[in-house]
């Protein structure tokens, strides 16, 4: 008989699983690990896990047998179905008490499911959002568990050792709410990520094509502006990728010759189809998912290339001063993308009772994650200073940066439009911020009153109460 050693198991071997294992290990944890395809355990033994005291399992009655209770289990595995059949298949050898715990990228109404189906088996479920990629998963993820509360005592002290740390060493892992919540934050950090991926990107060809930088020059301006407020992952990233030199066979920048079109998991679209159910608008998130998806029409767009040719007029090269116009518009376009993401989980939150705490899930997404940065500074600080902040941009400390920011961001905006470059993200942001700003949109107007005119859906007035409707024609 197996004897139960193991503090947890962790199914699936693919480089996630292997890196959170080992993260596990350094952290004075007994792991026991199991991959569908058996071979995988017996490889990573003799090789990653060499010298370590990871235990490896044959079967999945192996694995649970090592386990002390209450037994706890995490599936890094396919989002889907391949989650409920490895589920099906743990549940016989498991009791009262017991945890699966699910780290994929899984739909959050999926796991609001699968908590009610094992509860009501009286086992307990986490569906738990894991940011960082590979390498944050080896030395330390942002981690956003949610689901079984009573299942959180149970996890708490190795989810929180294992997981990057913030400010006076912060672990960045805490409870978020129950059932479905913590895939859910997962989703919105994703649809965050989209837009900083984007507005980065926009800001590095703007440079290229307008301010005449080389690859190599973007990577040296990239990693001054890494020192300043733009601080982050995705700026640090940013430089690196225009850094790398293609040896073979062109000899320039590598990322001169990668294929123009992006891919994506899913998270971002989900993100837009959840915030489109709620009313509560994402331009900068759903700007990002379109360009993604226009990107991968290269054929079209080779098409309408040679058709259309440039912009037929221009303002020419960057202004003087254009690098400082550059960092207000990412830094006031990011608030704006945080704003939108912010409130995004403040409405889920208040539909599903999760009480979702915004200044927490801002503290740990500042180590890990993809886009740990350090304006999640002034996002922590906003909602601290009051949790039931509506927006973002209503916080007086964030306000006054956009005011400081506003004319350098509608000149490189401005610049970059006019001269044909795309920036649907960047351009995005600045028009939901002067839509947020407008205490009275007439397109609104005209809208509400072409509605009554075709089709009778009434109208409010602004000097008095009640629905109102008239004969237009």
């Amino acid at each position: 008989m197996t004897e139960a050693t193991a503090d947890i198991g962790l199914i699936g071997l693919a480089v996630m699983g292997q890196n959170l294992i080992l993260n596990m290990n350094d952290h004075g944890f007994t792991v026991a690990a199991f991959n569908r395809t058996v071979s995988k355990v017996d490889d990573f033994l003799a090789n990653e896990a060499k010298g370590t005291k990871i235990i490896g399992a044959h079967s999945i009655k192996e694995l649970m047998a090592c386990l002390k209770k209450p037994r706890r289990v995490v599936l890094l595995v396919k989002a889907g179905s391949a989650v409920d059949d490895f589920i099906e298949q743990i549940l016989p050898h498991t009791e009262e008490g017991d945890i699966i715990i699910d780290g994929g990228n899984s739909l959050f109404s999926d796991s609001i499911r699968r908590t009610k189906y094992l509860e009501e088996k009286k086992r307990l479920f986490i569906g738990t959002g894991v940011s960082g990629g590979e390498e944050g998963a080896r030395h330390g993820p942002s981690i956003m568990p949610g689901g079984s509360p009573a299942a959180w005592p149970h996890v708490k002290t190795i989810l929180q050792a294992i997981s990057a740390k913030a400010g006076a060493d912060e672990p960045c892992c805490q409870w978020v709410g129950a059932t479905g919540a913590g895939h859910y934050v997962k989703m919105v950090h994703n649809g965050i990520e989209y837009g900083d991926m984007q507005l980065i990107s926009e800001a590095a060809s703007i440079c290229r094509d307008l301010g005449g930088l080389s690859a190599t020059d973007v990577a040296a301006l990239f990693t001054r502006l890494n020192n300043g407020p733009l601080a982050g992952f995705l700026m640090e990233t940013t430089a690196t990728v225009h850094l790398k030199q293609d040896a073979e066979p062109t000899g320039s920048a590598l990322v001169d010759v990668v294929f123009d079109s992006c891919g994506s998991k899913g998270t971002g679209k989900w993100t837009i189809q959840q915030a489109a159910e709620l009313g509560v608008p994402c331009a900068t998130h759903a700007a990002a998912l379109e360009a993604r998806y226009l990107s991968s029409l290269k054929p079209q767009r080779s098409a309408a290339a040679a058709r259309y040719g440039k912009a037929a007029t221009g303002t020419g090269p960057l202004r003087e001063g254009w690098e400082q116009d550059l960092e207000d518009a990412l830094l006031a376009s990011k608030l704006c993308s945080y704003a939108q993401g912010m409130a995004h989980l403040g409405a889920v939150s208040t539909k599903h009772g999760w009480k979702l705490r915004l200044s927490e899930l801002a503290a740990i997404w500042q180590g890990g994650c993809i886009i740990r940065a350090k304006v999640l500074g002034l996002v922590e600080a906003a909602f601290t200073a009051n949790p039931e902040l509506a927006n973002l941009l209503l916080d007086d400390v964030v306000a006054a940066e956009m005011s400081a920011r506003e004319a350098g961001w509608r000149r490189f905006v401005l610049t970059a439009m006019s001269n044909g470059i795309p920036v649907p993200a960047l351009s995005a942001s600045l028009t939901y911020f002067d839509t947020f700003r407008s205490s009275l949109l007439r397109s609104a107007q005209c809208i509400q009153a072409q509605r009554d005119c075709f089709g009778g859906h009434t109208f409010q007035r602004l000097d008095m109460p009640g629905a109102f409707t008239t004969n237009w024609r």
